[in-house]
């Protein structure tokens, strides 16, 4: 892996623009400069299902970091992320979520080590509500949002972008356990403003590999946000027949400093041999996501929501109304 990424890097090095005595002029003119991240989600909570209601203040994330533009066209971000592990007695732990160098020059990109994955980025910035509920694909772990490798994306013209990414496969929270690596590729079109299509796939392991299909189409423009995908993923965690299917479409209309946003989700998984159930039922279900987003003032984010959850094995709805809150500075 070190071989091939090494060879990336020296091939975008050596093509990459002018001459190295033309670059060291441009960069002895720039001045290097670098901000703090800070982002915080939190939320109040209350839940009712089966006539029980749980009550809770949360803290989902705090992000804390630091960006450095070293040059015109190098740059570097370390970010830290602090959340729930969701296992043992931790409360919150810490984890390295971005720890990258990045070089940019006209129509190419290159990052290296700890990176921000694209395989559903254009998805979750057009949701936009990440600090109260995950993109689709990040939700379901089609895929993890960060992980340890190489990406490359080249814009072939001001419609059209291709990107490739190799990775660990493993995501942020967990370095290399295995010589199993994950290969990732992508097409991105703006045919007309405002309007984007992207297909990606993945593929990784062996024996029975697992695969990820995602088609996204999405229209925006100073007030309308509209996006839908649909996700396909066969052998989930290279296990073989464990397939999954997903949908959904998400929009919200902006009035000066109101958001109103809607979504919806759908997951599904089919039946194995000879089993009567579905072989994720416990874990396939619809989603309901209704609010108003406030931004009162820069940096802060306020939004009053429903979050319905209708599990596909039958059992009790669940309905949620949130407080969400992100701060960043």
């Amino acid at each position: 892996m070190k071989l091939r990424i090494l060879f990336i890097a020296f091939v975008i090095l050596l093509f990459g623009g002018k001459s190295f005595s033309q670059e060291a002029q441009e960069e002895a003119e720039f001045e290097p400069y670098g901000k703090p991240i800070v982002r915080i989600y939190t939320n109040y909570h209350s839940t009712w299902t089966d006539g029980k209601v749980d009550k809770v203040f949360q803290i989902q994330r705090a992000y804390l970091g630091y960006q450095r533009q070293f040059s015109k066209t190098i740059s570097g971000r370390l970010i830290l992320d602090v959340g729930d592990p969701s296992f043992g007695n931790f409360q919150m732990t810490a984890y390295l979520k971005n720890a990258f160098m990045q070089y940019r020059k006209n129509k190419l990109t290159f990052k290296m080590g700890m990176i921000g994955l694209y395989q559903f980025k254009i998805q979750e910035d057009m949701w936009g509500g990440r600090y109260f509920y995950k993109s689709f694909m990040d939700e379901h772990r089609f895929g993890p949002s960060a992980d340890l490798g190489a990406f490359l994306k080249y814009d072939i013209h001001k419609v059209l972008s291709v990107d490739f990414t190799l990775a660990n496969g493993e995501g942020y929270k967990k370095l290399e356990s295995d010589s199993v690596l994950k290969y990732s590729g992508g097409v991105s079109v703006r045919p007309l403003k405002g309007l984007d299509l992207r297909a990606s796939y993945d593929y990784m392991g062996n024996d029975s590999p697992q695969q990820t299909l995602a088609l996204y189409a999405g229209y925006s423009n100073k007030s309308l946000r509209i996006g839908a995908e649909y996700n396909y993923q066969l052998n989930y965690k290279m296990e073989a027949d464990q397939d999954r299917t997903g949908v959904s479409v998400y929009g919200s209309y902006q009035m000066k400093k109101v958001r109103f946003i809607g979504r919806y989700d759908n997951l599904t998984s089919p039946q194995i041999g000879s089993e009567t159930d579905p072989w994720n039922y416990a874990r396939d279900g619809q989603l309901i996501i209704a609010g108003v987003e406030f931004n009162p003032i820069k940096g802060i984010m306020l939004t009053p929501n429903y979050q319905g959850w209708s599990p596909a094995d039958g059992s009790s709805m669940s309905h949620s109304a949130y407080l969400s809150l992100e701060i960043r500075f």
